[in-house]
């Protein structure tokens, strides 16, 4: 069922919304971080090699192979969820008329209009 003219400027309407509000949170700052997917292969291996030493230390009721296996399921997790240092320029450069500057003009959406008296009555604060 084809949506009809005003649903479809609407439906339009939320994703200009969106992209512009989303492109505020893609292009914020991260602190240089990203994801290091090889850390995070390393890490899931060490999680697995973990789980299998902890199995193998209680069923051979040995105290210490269980917690070596406790210890690499701990240091794996660590690793795959600990961030790397971003070595190369962000991907995303902001886009011009993105941003905390906004035009309350006619032509500008609800949604924007809004959003600028929201910021005026709290700069009045």
């Amino acid at each position: 069922m084809p949506l009809s003219e005003q649903e479809q400027r609407l439906l339009d309407e939320m994703e200009r919304h969106l992209l512009r509000n989303d492109a505020d949170v893609v292009s914020a700052d991260r602190h240089g971080r990203t994801v290091n997917y090889r850390n995070v292969t390393i890490g899931a291996l060490l999680v697995l090699a973990g789980i299998g030493g902890l199995i193998a230390g209680v069923a051979t009721q040995l105290i210490v192979v269980g917690i070596v296996g406790f210890a690499a399921m701990l240091g794996g997790v660590i690793l795959a969820a600990t961030p790397s240092k971003a070595e190369s320029a962000p991907l995303t450069a902001p886009r011009p008329g993105v941003g905390p500057t906004r035009a309350s003009s006619p032509s500008s959406s609800f949604m924007d209009r809004m959003n600028d008296r929201w910021d005026r009555r709290q700069g009045d604060r």
